[in-house]
């Protein structure tokens, strides 16, 4: 911070008409600016709060061109919108966005609200939601600012407080809500998201080529403008050890399971298993999960090798075992299903359920079939294990 600067004060008045210049010459012909309904801009909105833009242009394509209207989207089950949104991650964005079409289609005959407050009121949608979607489809007057936001937002005025603190970013809004162009918000805020991906990117920003480095604090009074805002160094992510038993029937079907609705990764499909506990081996461990998630037992477990993922605050380390069933399959709860493996397309299944998969096809010798996207990019973590008797009953956390 320079000396004798006030952080967090105002960019200059010019910034707006020249970044707005920059925007229309620049904008990328992304496809959710093709036709841009209050529909379409919602869903991306919502798809593009966790996903990057690259990942998106595919999965929004294919969700929209199922999922029409807000109608359309109300009318589908959650089984099939979870596996039309496999690969954007995140699945309690794809829950909210359906029982919020749901609201919408019963309340307000499928037109979406237009005003903060009303979006707002809609499962799923915080402020940077019914901000971005109130201005962006609906022109309201409102400063709507995610991560790239922030991060241009703080260079501008030279904010030198941490990004996740609210004051830091009440500030930032408060500042170039005094540059916002009434008549051109939805523009406004759409520029400068565009900028923060293209040009003031987190790390070595491109200020030769930003169209409003003249009235960039950080870019005239800092030697490095990167250094703004203040990054939060993380701790190691730690690993989490699992087991999963991939259960096969006489009749060839394999057995998964739905977890709960609520949440990580609510309402996906995997296979049996749970987190190796201390002094026990993956085998037992795969044999103890399989026996209190399902009460069946299996004959000789095969290891089918390990499965990997990072999530963001953790990693998985999953071992994989396929075996037959041992005894009467009992009773088939409706959470449970036997399905032949060309058969698990019909049911939405994490990235990691999908990399157990074509680690036991592969072990087969044999191609991984129709059951495995190789587009998806997200993972199931492994579920905690089930309690043993005489101590308290473990929370879910792992797939």
């Amino acid at each position: 911070m320079v000396p004798n600067r006030r952080s967090g004060s105002l960019p200059a008045a010019g910034v707006a008409p020249a970044l707005l210049a920059w925007f229309a010459a620049h904008r990328r012909p992304l496809p959710w600016r093709r036709r841009p309904t209050p529909y379409r801009i919602w869903v991306a909105e919502v798809m593009l709060q966790q996903t990057r833009v690259a990942q998106a242009v595919p999965l929004f394509g294919r969700f929209v061109d199922r999922f029409p209207t807000v109608d359309a989207l109300a009318r589908a089950s959650l089984d099939e919108v979870l596996r039309v949104w496999a690969g954007a991650g995140y699945y309690a964005r794809a829950r909210n966005l359906h029982a919020a079409a749901r609201q919408v289609a019963a309340t307000r005959g499928g037109t979406l609200p237009r005003t903060v407050e009303a979006l707002q009121a809609l499962p799923g949608v915080g402020p940077y939601i019914a901000r971005a979607v109130a201005s962006l489809a609906f022109g309201a007057p409102v400063v709507a600012l995610e991560a790239n936001g922030l991060r241009v937002g703080a260079r501008w005025t030279l904010e030198t407080g941490r990004l996740d603190a609210p004051s830091t970013r009440e500030r930032i809004a408060r500042a170039l809500s005094l540059r916002l162009p009434a008549d051109r918000a939805g523009a406004f805020n759409e520029a400068v998201m565009e900028l923060g991906e293209t040009v003031c990117r987190p790390v070595h920003p491109n200020c030769p080529d930003c169209p409003v480095a003249v009235f960039c604090r950080a870019r005239q009074e800092l030697p490095d403008p990167g250094s703004i805002p203040v990054r939060v160094h993380r701790p190691p992510r730690p690993i989490v050890r699992g087991a999963v038993v991939v259960l096969e029937d006489p009749d060839g079907r394999w057995l998964v399971q739905r977890r709960p609705p609520r949440g990580l990764l609510g309402g996906l499909w995997e296979f049996p298993g749970g987190k190796i506990e201390a002094r026990e081996t993956p085998e037992s461990a795969a044999r103890r999960e399989l026996r209190e998630e399902t009460g069946l037992r299996a004959g000789r477990l095969r290891p089918r090798g390990v499965v990997r993922h990072q999530y963001s605050h953790f990693g998985v380390e999953l071992h994989v075992f396929e075996g037959p069933l041992r005894g009467p399959p009992g009773r088939t709860a409706p959470e449970r299903r036997w399905l032949r493996p060309d058969d698990l397309t019909t049911v939405a299944m994490p990235k990691a359920t999908e990399k157990i998969l074509a680690a036991v096809v592969g072990a087969r010798g044999a191609r991984p079939g129709s059951g495995s996207h190789p587009d998806r990019t997200t993972t199931s973590p492994p579920r905690a294990s089930r309690p043993r008797r005489g101590r308290a009953r473990a929370r879910r956390t792992t797939a």
